[in-house]
């Protein structure tokens, strides 16, 4: 590890592609005074259909690479990388790495929301296939909430449908629709459905043309901000190493210009953008 260890730096937050802009912008919202830094590793995504190992690898240099920029915490703002690395990475790698520094995933955060979200206490979750087949979301609410019932539907289509600027367009009808129907199907008391990937937000309003009226569909990014906003009030030793400024960088193992246009979906404002590799 470099110099940057001891010194304060900004708080990661990592993705696999753009979905976890969703994640920064309500983060940033809530606390702006911090500094970030937005890594997505656009050249390798998607992680939705990776094996663990992969992910587990790929997440891992993420990391890595974050804290050599200075980042004493760092936001898997990815369901994949959450349900299939987060747990190795903290139990295995950060002993190891830096014992002071922390890995947080936004599976757990919005899991501790959902006793307040659901009055039939039946939820559904829509989600990429790596984390439907982790059974992360059934396996935390087992252990919080273990009176709540879940279904969940894996949406292959749904990540490339807002990566190419087709998430509000008549096409997207019919793949969005045909997964809420196999969702509800599964079980009819649903009166939840959580986006459980952070590409899904941008699809909300498709989402809800497809569902009765007495079904709320929950997007993660206000409960991963407002968990956040806790765990440094409760922890401010960790708090301590994180500047604030005000600033956000953002880091892409894609072309720049690339990451720019695609950005350009999910963020307003215009950015500036630097090139890493990952090893």
């Amino acid at each position: 590890m470099t110099d940057l260890s001891k010194r304060p730096g900004p708080i990661g937050v990592f993705d696999s592609g753009y979905g976890g802009l969703t994640i920064l912008e309500k983060i940033r919202k809530k606390l702006p005074e911090y500094d970030y830094i937005y890594l997505g590793d656009n050249a390798r995504a998607p992680y939705g259909t990776r094996s663990f190992e992969l992910v587990y690898k790929f997440t891992l240099q993420a990391v890595k690479h974050l804290f050599e920029e200075g980042c004493h915490l760092v936001i898997l703002a990815c369901n994949t990388a959450s349900a299939k690395a987060l747990r190795s990475i903290q139990q295995n790698d950060l002993p190891l790495l830096d014992p002071q520094r922390r890995v947080l995933g936004v599976i757990r955060p919005t899991v501790e929301s959902i006793n307040e979200l659901t009055i039939s206490n039946h939820i559904g979750v829509v989600a990429t296939l790596g984390t439907i087949k982790s059974e992360s979301y059934p396996l935390e609410l087992a252990k919080l909430f273990p009176h709540i019932k879940v279904s969940g539907e894996a949406c292959p289509m749904w990540v490339p449908l807002v990566e190419n600027n087709e998430f509000d367009t008549p096409g997207a009808d019919y793949f969005v629709k045909q997964s809420i129907d196999n969702l509800l199907q599964q079980d009819s008391d649903i009166d939840t459905i959580l986006l459980g990937c952070t590409h899904y937000p941008l699809l909300q309003s498709k989402i809800e043309q497809f569902v009765p009226n007495n079904i709320k569909v929950i997007a993660q990014g206000q409960y991963v901000a407002k968990s956040l906003q806790n765990y440094l009030e409760r922890h401010p030793e960790i708090d301590r190493n994180c500047t604030k400024e005000g600033r956000c960088r953002f880091l892409t193992t894609e072309a720049v210009d690339k990451f720019k246009e695609s950005a350009s979906v999910f963020l307003n404002d215009s950015i500036d953008v630097e090139q890493v590799i990952l090893e």
